[in-house]
């Protein structure tokens, strides 16, 4: 016999989660809610892990959920931090390039930002060196005005305790053991939920295919890792990214700008072959590196990505010294012993699409009248909860 009845339950207390949960708190004010999570505090994984940067929403393909809920979420999560009290830094950001040959690829961005209803602007070198006099470009760089920085954990952690006081049951260190026709096992006991709503992360997937979904993804998860400077707080002032790869989900080694002024370096994109692999042997699972291994030859096979070049291009960065010289190329001014301090790294929860061979770009959401998946939830899923928890609702309503 079921230990308690939920109209919904949401598995996963990161910001998405919280989102969903707050989300449907207002469309459903008398229902009774319950968020579930495995640890015994919140944002010990991603949310609390992430480099807090509100992105602007110009990278992203006009016709992706990314392009649409990174804009919308932007603006949503500054209000809610205004809210809240919470500090949102206005710094900007300056996307800069390293040779000619990445200025079409600049100016493909800047098209996007056009076409996603994001404020960009072409500057030269010279408008450069006042937007962020650190920074160096070839020829033109790029200035988002809306991109900007918060705390992630203290975002997240105020959403939970919003969701909290208007009612939602948060019940942590309640590992979810099985989750399918609506009812959700953790060990304490058998829950009966009307909707389940997936929103487990590095998780998400293995929790999807209890209900049918996601047969056709696989997780591939990869570690981003960061170093702190010991620089005067402020003496960068804006986030100072390189050109990306388009045809791969990250956005490259880059500077950012802690809301406390600080700093930072990273992220990587590391293959890892554990979903929560953090440092040293922690977190494997013999069993978890034998399922990611086994995707492998899918993903190394695919010929939408250089993966052979992105393997051999993020292994090295391991070591502190060569991902800091990354940086330098952004910004010259960047020495190795400035950046020592070691930041808490962060998985990646990245989709493969199986069948065909290639990193999914876009946020993925499935499901019927029972359950709902928030599945890709990676970069820029921070900026995009509020947005991505309104979209959802308004397509499962």
């Amino acid at each position: 016999m079921p230990l308690k009845s939920f109209d919904f339950g949401v598995i996963g207390a990161g910001i998405v989660g919280l989102a969903m949960a707050n989300r449907v708190r207002e469309l459903h004010p008398n229902a009774t809610i319950a968020v579930f999570d495995k640890e015994d505090s919140i944002g010990l994984h991603a949310s609390g892990r992430n480099s807090g940067v509100l992105h602007a929403g110009f990278y992203y393909s006009p016709d992706s959920l990314k392009a649409q809920l990174t804009r919308d979420g932007n603006q949503m999560l500054r209000d809610f931090c205004a809210q809240e009290s919470i500090e949102v830094k206005a710094t900007g950001k300056v996307v800069v390039t390293q040779n000619e040959s990445q200025i079409p690829a600049l100016q493909e961005l800047h098209r996007r930002g056009n076409a996603n209803g994001v404020s960009t602007e072409l500057i030269s070198s010279e408008q450069l060196a006042e937007f962020e006099p650190l920074a160096r470009t070839v020829q033109v760089a790029l200035w988002s005005p809306n991109t900007a920085v918060a705390n992630p954990l203290a975002v997240t952690q105020a959403l939970a305790a919003k969701v909290v006081r208007e009612g939602t049951v948060l019940k942590l260190g309640q590992q979810v053991k099985n989750a399918r026709d609506q009812q959700i096992e953790t060990e304490s006991g058998i829950y009966s939920i009307g909707h389940i709503i997936n929103t487990a992360g590095l998780y998400a997937d293995k929790v999807a295919k209890h209900f049918g979904f996601c047969d056709d993804y696989a997780m591939l998860p990869f570690k981003g890792l960061y170093w702190y400077g010991n620089w005067a707080p402020g003496k960068l002032q804006r986030h100072v990214y390189p050109v990306p790869e388009v045809r791969n989900p990250f956005l490259g080694v880059h500077l950012t700008v802690t809301v406390d002024g600080r700093a930072k370096i990273g992220p990587t994109a590391i293959p890892v072959f554990s979903r929560e692999s953090y440092s040293g042997f922690g977190g494997l699972s013999p069993k978890e590196i034998l399922e990611i291994v086994g995707i492998y030859p899918k993903f190394l096979t695919s010929n939408h990505h250089d993966v052979v070049g992105l393997i051999k291009s993020e292994l090295p960065k391991y070591l502190q010294r060569h991902l800091v010289k990354q940086a330098k190329a952004l910004v010259p001014s960047v020495r190795v012993a400035d950046f020592r301090e070691r930041g808490k790294p962060g998985i990646r929860a990245q989709l493969l699409d199986v069948k065909n061979k290639k990193l999914e770009m876009d946020f993925v959401v499935r499901g019927d009248d029972k359950s709902t998946h928030l599945l890709n939830a990676v970069s820029p899923a921070w900026t995009s909860a509020l947005a991505m928890a309104e979209h959802v609702c308004r397509k499962f309503n």
